[in-house]
Order: C-alpha cells, then sequence, then structure tokens
C-alpha cells in the first residue's frame, strides 16, 4: 500500500549528517542556509546583489516586468500552488448560515475569480472551481464536469439564491443587515495577512457579504494562528466562518490518489473538525466511499477510474466545503550565478533537488525563505506546511519519488519488481510471510491459502543514519508495525490512536496481507491493490522509515504517554504540544526515551526476533549523542544534515553529508535541470463563422504529440476531439452543425506524452444564423513570442500539477 509509513515517515523524512568522511562529495554546496525574510521585495534586491542565492516564495509580477527588473537574476516560473476559501458548515447554538449547503454554493458566484487572477495575481494564474487546474494530469478527466457548472461573477444570483435560503429559515432583513431571532447573522472571516493575495481577496469577499446584508468581522493572522483559531478549534465554537486558504505542492503526480481525498472528504482529517472526536465533524459518506475508491485502487479500469474523479469532484463542488479560486504562477528568483535549479511541476524551484543539485562559486547556499518555521517537525502528522517540507525534503531521502515532469513514480532508495494478477485474479502467498497483528501484539504468519492481488519485490539501498549507525531491515519492519498499529483502532481506550493519522492509514492498512524478508535489503510486500500502471503498485506497496526505529519508538512513547501529541488537533484538544523534533525541549523527552531504554535494555515489541542487545545499545547511544551534540532530534538518511535552528535569527542550516555509504554523489539529479515543454507559437482562428459552415484553426506547435480542443456553446454543451500532431503547423476544420448560435468559447491544449504540462490557449468564437450578417472582423491571429524554458503563457497560463502521496502543503 502506498504505505502511511511511506506517507509518514517516508514521504516527511527527517535528515541529518553526522559520520562525515572525506570521500568524493554528494552535493556541490557543503551547507544550505534558510534564512527568514518576510518582506518580498527586500528578498528580491537581496537575491539580486548575491546576499541570497534563491528567494522560496513568489514575487510579486509588477516587480519583474522587463529586461531591467530581472538584472542579475535567473526568473523561473512555477507552478502547483492555488487558493481556497474553507467554509465551515458546523451547526452551533448561533445560526451559522454556512451550515446551508445553498448558501455555501452561492459563495461562488459572490467570488470574482478573473478579478483575483487578473488583478491580485498580476494574470500569473488561472480561476479554477475545483481542486484540478488546467496543467493537473486530471484535468481532462474532469474537463465536461466543471465547464458544465458555468460557475462565473453573479453577485446578484448570489444574493438572491441566500435570500431564498435565510428567509426559509425565518431570518429577516432590516437596515440592509440580516437578523434571525433578533440578532444580527454575523460571519468570522479569517484572513491572512502574510500573504498580499489572500489578504485583498479575504477582504473583497468580506466587503462583498457586507452588501448583500451580512455583519462582517474580520480576523487577521498568520498560519500559526490558523493552526489554533481554524485548524485547531471545534467548528461549533465559530471562531471562524471562512478562511482564506494557500497550498503548495511537494511533487508532481501523473495518478492522483489522495489530492481528492484530502481537499473534500471527512475521512482525510483535513475537512472541518479534523476527525477529533470531541468536536463536531462535517460528514459525507458518498465523498469518503469515493475518494477512499480512488484512493485504495478500488477499481477494475482507468475509465472506471476516471468516473470515480468526476463523481468526486461533482460531490466536492457541490457541498462547497472547500471552494478553489485560482491556481498560481509563482515566479522564482534564482541569483545568476546560481545553477543547476530543478524547476519541479508541483514544487517548483523549492524542490528537494534544488539545493541537492544546485551548484555556484561558494561553499554554502543561501535561501531566503517566507517562514522558516511553523507548525511542527514530526514525521507523523508534523511538517504539514510547505516551509518545513522545503527543508525536510533535502535532510531525508524517500524510497521512491514522483519524476518532476512527468510525475511517474521512479526508484530512490528502493528498485522494485512487480507481479500482479489484478484486477481480478489472486496470488497465492507463502505460508513464512508474515504481518503485525494489533491484537495479540505481535508478527503472526498469514493463514493457510491466503491470496492477494500483487506482490512487489523490493531491494533497497540502505546507507547509514545520520547518527552513524547503518540502516536495516529493522527501520522496515518497525515502520510497517507502526503503520498498522496506528491505523488500527481495536477498541475506544486504544493509546495508539491519533485523531488525524488513524483514520488515514486504517484505508491503506487493510489491503496489507503480509511480508516476507529474502534477505537483509530485500522484502516481498504482498497487497491486495491494483492499477494500470505497475508504478503505482510499487508506489502504493513500498515501506521505508526515513527515521530510526528507535526514534519513532520513543515518539510512540512520549505520545502514549500523554506528553506530546503527533497531530496538531491532538494536541489542541488535550492541551499539550504538538510534538516537534527540531525544539530542545521535546528533543529532551525524546532523550529520555531513549535513556530509558539504554538502561532497561528495552526490546520494542515489534523487533523481538532479535535479541543482540550491544545493537540495540549502539543504536540508543548513537541517537542520545546525536542530541546532546545537535539539541534536536532530527536523525534521518538523506544527503543534508539538520545542523542547527535559530529562532533568534531565524535561520535553519543543514549541511552536506559526506557519508560513503550514502548511495548518490553530486550531480546524480542533474538530467532533471532541462526539460522541452509542448508549446504554442502561433495561432489563426476565425472569430465568427455562419452556422453549417467548417471553423478552420492553423495551430503551430513545438515539442507537442497532440493538440485537444473542447468548446463550449452557449446553452453549456461541451464538444471536443483530438488531432495527433504529425508536424508542427497544422490545420483543424470544426463543423459547426451542432452548435448553438451566439458566443463559443474554446480551449485548445498542446499536449506532450512524455512532459505532463499542456500549453493552453483559450478564446471564443461567434456563431450566426444563415440569415445573419458576419462581422467584418474575420480573424484572430496570436503569434506567441519565443518562450524561455521558464513557461509563462500569453492568454490563460496553464499551471498545476497533482501532489499526491506527498501531500499538498499549507502555506
Amino acid at each position: 500500500m502506498r504505505m502511511m509509513l511511506v506517507v509518514i515517515l517516508a514521504v516527511f523524512a527527517i535528515p541529518i549528517v553526522c559520520n562525515e568522511s572525506f570521500a568524493e562529495t554528494n552535493t556541490f554546496f557543503d551547507s544550505v542556509k534558510f534564512i527568514q525574510y518576510l518582506d518580498e521585495n527586500t528578498a528580491l534586491e537581496e537575491v539580486r546583489n548575491g546576499n541570497l542565492d534563491v528567494y522560496y516564495y513568489t514575487v510579486s509580477p509588477d516587480r519583474l516586468k522587463d529586461s531591467q527588473d530581472r538584472s542579475g537574476l535567473h526568473v523561473f516560473d512555477s507552478t502547483g500552488g492555488s487558493y481556497s476559501i474553507l467554509v465551515n458548515p458546523a451547526e452551533s447554538e448561533n445560526f451559522n448560515p454556512f451550515s446551508v449547503k445553498e448558501i455555501r454554493f452561492a459563495l461562488n458566484y459572490l467570488i470574482d475569480r478573473k478579478l483575483i487572477v487578473n488583478e491580485l495575481m498580476g494574470g500569473y494564474g488561472h480561476p479554477i472551481i475545483s481542486y484540478y487546474g488546467p496543467s493537473d494530469p486530471e484535468y481532462l478527466t474532469v474537463i465536461e464536469q466543471l465547464e458544465a457548472y458555468n460557475l462565473k461573477y453573479n453577485p446578484s444570483f448570489a444574493d438572491e439564491t441566500i435570500t431564498q435560503a435565510l428567509d426559509k429559515r425565518g431570518a429577516v432583513k432590516e437596515n440592509n443587515r440580516w437578523q434571525i431571532n433578533g440578532s444580527p447573522i454575523e460571519i468570522t472571516i479569517f484572513i491572512r495577512s502574510d500573504d498580499p493575495v489572500r489578504k485583498s481577496a479575504g477582504e473583497i469577499l468580506a466587503a462583498e457579504l457586507e452588501k448583500i446584508g451580512f455583519t462582517v468581522k474580520r480576523d487577521y493572522g498568520d498560519l500559526n494562528k490558523a493552526f489554533v483559531i481554524v485548524y485547531g478549534s471545534d467548528p461549533a465554537e465559530m471562531k471562524w466562518n471562512l478562511y482564506t486558504e494557500g497550498w503548495g505542492r511537494s511533487a508532481f503526480v501523473r495518478y492522483d490518489s489522495t489530492g481528492l481525498g484530502q481537499m473534500y472528504a471527512p475521512w482525510f482529517s483535513n475537512m472541518p473538525g479534523f476527525n477529533d472526536p470531541s468536536y463536531w465533524n462535517y460528514e459525507n459518506a458518498k465523498l469518503d466511499y469515493l475518494t477512499q475508491s480512488i484512493y485504495t485502487g478500488d477499481f477494475k479500469s482507468s475509465e472506471q477510474r476516471d468516473e470515480l474523479i468526476q463523481q468526486a469532484v461533482t460531490e466536492g463542488i457541490d457541498e462547497s466545503v472547500r471552494i478553489f479560486l485560482a491556481s498560481k504562477i509563482d515566479q522564482y528568483v534564482v541569483n545568476e550565478e546560481i545553477a543547476g535549479v530543478v524547476n519541479d511541476f508541483g514544487a517548483g524551484v523549492p524542490s528537494r533537488f534544488t539545493p541537492i543539485n544546485a551548484r555556484g562559486g561558494q561553499e554554502e547556499l543561501v535561501i531566503g525563505v517566507k517562514q522558516v518555521y511553523q507548525g511542527a517537525w514530526n514525521p507523523v502528522m508534523g511538517l504539514t506546511d510547505s516551509y518545513s517540507n522545503h527543508i525536510w525534503g533535502i535532510i531525508s531521502d524517500p524510497a521512491t519519488f514522483k519524476h518532476p515532469f512527468t510525475g511517474e513514480t521512479f526508484p530512490v532508495r528502493a528498485t522494485w519488481n512487480v507481479e500482479t494478477q489484478g484486477p481480478d485474479g489472486k496470488l497465492g502467498i507463502p505460508q513464512e510471510a508474515e504481518n503485525w497483528d494489533p491484537v495479540i501484539q505481535e508478527w503472526r504468519h498469514v493463514d493457510d491459502n491466503t491470496q492477494t492481488t500483487s506482490k512487489v519485490t523490493f531491494d533497497f539501498k540502505f546507507s547509514n543514519w545520520h547518527n552513524g549507525q547503518r540502516m536495516d531491515m529493522n527501520d522496515i519492519l518497525h515502520s510497517l508495525y507502526f503503520t498498522i498499529e496506528w491505523g488500527t483502532q481495536t477498541d475506544k481506550n486504544d493509546k495508539t490512536f491519533d485523531t488525524e493519522f488513524t483514520p488515514r492509514a486504517s484505508q491503506g492498512i487493510q489491503t496489507i496481507k503480509g511480508i516476507n524478508q529474502i534477505d537483509a535489503d530485500t522484502i516481498e510486500v504482498y497487497v491486495d491493490y491494483w492499477h494500470f500502471d505497475e508504478g503505482e503498485i510499487a508506489d502504493w506497496a513500498v515501506l521505508w522509515s526515513a527515521v530510526p526505529w528507535e526514534i519513532t519508538e520513543a515518539m510512540e512513547r512520549a505520545v502514549t504517554d500523554g506528553k506530546v501529541s503527533f497531530s496538531r488537533s491532538g494536541a489542541t484538544s488535550k492541551n499539550i504540544n504538538w510534538l516537534s523534533l527540531i525544539i530542545p525541549k521535546d528533543a529532551g523527552i525524546i532523550r529520555d526515551y531513549l535513556q530509558e531504554f539504554k538502561d532497561t535494555g528495552h526490546i520494542p515489541r515489534a523487533l523481538k526476533n532479535n535479541q543482540n542487545q550491544e545493537y540495540y545499545q549502539d543504536r540508543y547511544d548513537a541517537s542520545i549523542d546525536w542530541i546532546d551534540t545537535y539539541k534536536h532530534a532530527v536523525i534521518s538518511n538523506g544527503p543534508f544534515y539538520l545542523e542547527y535552528y535559530s529562532p533568534e535569527s531565524r535561520t535553519i542550516r543543514v549541511s552536506a553529508s559526506d557519508d560513503d555509504t550514502y548511495p548518490f554523489k553530486k550531480g546524480k539529479w542533474s538530467e532533471f535541470e532541462n526539460t522541452e515543454f509542448p508549446s504554442i507559437k502561433k495561432i489563426d482562428i476565425k472569430q465568427s463563422v455562419q452556422r453549417g459552415e467548417e471553423i478552420s484553426i492553423n495551430i503551430k506547435t513545438v515539442n507537442a504529440d497532440s493538440v485537444l480542443y473542447f468548446i463550449t456553446d452557449g446553452q453549456g454543451e461541451i464538444f471536443s476531439d483530438t488531432h495527433v500532431v504529425t508536424k508542427d503547423d497544422m490545420v483543424i476544420d470544426i463543423p459547426t452543425d451542432s452548435l448553438s448560435a451566439g458566443a463559443n468559447n474554446i480551449k485548445i491544449f498542446a499536449v506532450s506524452a512524455t512532459v505532463l504540462r499542456p500549453d493552453l490557449y483559450e478564446s471564443s468564437f461567434i456563431v450566426t444564423r444563415g440569415d445573419a450578417e458576419l462581422p467584418e472582423i474575420g480573424f484572430e491571429n496570436v503569434e506567441f513570442p519565443k518562450k524561455e524554458p521558464e513557461f509563462w503563457f500569453l492568454l490563460i497560463p496553464a499551471i498545476a500539477a497533482v501532489a499526491v502521496i506527498i501531500y499538498l502543503k499549507r502555506r
């Protein structure tokens, strides 16, 4: 399964480097320093004059308009982020208008998405109404459903819809202010003040709500405050009604299995209530079923998967608990002396490969960040913000990752061989295969004649942990134990339960049928999971851990003893700390447990088959020494290790590990530096045509394998077709017999089979009746200027990318 363990302990991995030898180096820079710069304009000038090498936050387009503005800089247009409004649908003692589905949906007409993109974002984005934007690989799967909504800014219609809904519930409007039961209907909108776009968008929405009669309270703050007010409170307390969210992506993924669950479904613990049993919780069984089916591979064909995605997107939009506003094109600036930047379709310039592959004339790479520390650093349910993940991603190595331009799974620390009989057949499982049983608390052999859908054999590339100890199969076994143990709630008093983690992990562990260790670095994993792409089967089944088992063991004890919580919601409800391994106090708690383990000769339940006390003592000693030396408990296996975090100077430094057991030397990922993108260079399209005639489109593309078009006519009907590109210049003839008279919208995509990021052109043309007089203007001729490898689009930018196995991160 896409082991929650991988999702937790591998995806969010913590690395650090201790054992340093003087072999060939693993990175071009000896260290990377992350330093906080809240003001983008100051950061821009610091990058220009060389005090910063890179700034990991978007710079306003109006600061980079011409060649003079870009002097001394490389400017990269990156995609993958988005903006949304989180709506509180809770029922409460005080009337909450957004507990009414029709009122939530009416917000779609109260939000001017085009204004947000064109004015607030300077055109660097695209209006979206769902989680998927025009350049997401799944976008073409749902385009007909999205186009059918035809959602446009229409405050009069929103007012009419809201009025009807409030009238039915006994509300009255007096002096242009809505009241119910003699009290004003008050809305609290939490507005992110640290992001100019979200600040302006929130204020505009607040003004629109006031215009139609609501009493609006504006509450401003950053992500740290949002963690408390929005994500850390009972929705029924009505501390907030609306929140201006921002999302960053960790990777580009071809087949999204988690995004719709994360953004729309209660089971993922990311919807109001967040599965805290003491809170009011949003419920939607239909969305849970659809998104869990997508996540666990409960489909028998790509067509069936498409249907699940289409239904989930439609239900998510209809429910309007999370309303998407715009996908983003972020402009990142890099000093002209820096080379080797990897502009991932999902993460953008802050991809994990950039610091690893970057080259320059200095020993240290200096990166400016908007926030150096928010949330908490733990690999279970911490690291939920993009800021920490930018650093975490270069400290730890995953077993598998997603190609930055195709989104396909490729091996990092694990290679694999897949055998499958799916979707309908079954494989036998050898009797020596085992699985963790959370009831009897031990490994047990699988039952006779147990069968499964797929078998994946993994060969791991182990190395030393940053504390000098060798990674081994015990780390893998303990990680599987942890996922099953914490993914199963055996009874209401089960201490190995987390309100956010357990519901997610429980979906994956249902597919695990057993494991069979072959040798010191090879294991067979048996799962009831199938996908039409074998790479996805491997990605689901992979086992991995990004921290040593003894750190996980100590974290588990600290949580079950009630001293800290893995998750934010657990910390809030229990009034304890959200575990953060980077903080000295929490690292001290981990150290105390490690010392107790050493003193008592503790052997974890999951590792009882190994009784070598010297092995355990060495493990405990190494991690204790690490915490004593570095004052944190962040230990992992990547090319960099965490040297220090300084709250006073708001800096974090990571240093390169020169451990000769690390499998990848510098330059390993240089193949990701440059790629060729599909591009529309020129379009000639007639602006009006009589019905019955063909409308011809002359189009010139480069690096494209096919051209797709989608036409939405005035009646909302959708017509589409695909044309294979046989030469760069081609003519597409489109019949108009079936199109309605009037304006018809057309979207044209240039698509590559190897780079899953289409270029997009959008326009409209008029279809007239035969007796109508045609306008004098006959053609729209658009010639696109030469594009640099950093991508931008003249009209409607095509942006985004799906972040899947590595979840979207809050910004």
